[in-house]
């Protein structure tokens, strides 16, 4: 799976398991709604780590929380 992928699964699923919408996340974060529905429907390539940092900070987890997921295993990640 390439990266900007990975990215948008776990986005997705943390917006599921919040029970939060895009907008509700733009409401809390402040990172721009075509930003995040760039990220959730993954027509971006590449992201900064400051916008992800952002992102944490609406979803209230860390950086930490956000990458802990198989998603980002060495192993299910393209070179």
């Amino acid at each position: 799976m390439q990266l900007n992928k990975a990215v948008s699964e776990r986005l997705k699923e943390l917006l599921a398991e919040k029970n939060m919408t895009n907008y509700a996340l733009f409401k809390r974060c402040g990172v721009p709604k075509s930003t995040i529905g760039n990220l959730v429907n993954c027509t971006y390539d590449s992201v900064v780590l400051r916008v992800i940092h952002e992102l944490c900070q609406g979803l209230g987890i860390s950086l930490t929380e956000f990458f802990d997921s198989p998603l980002f295993d060495e192993g299910n990640l393209e070179p």
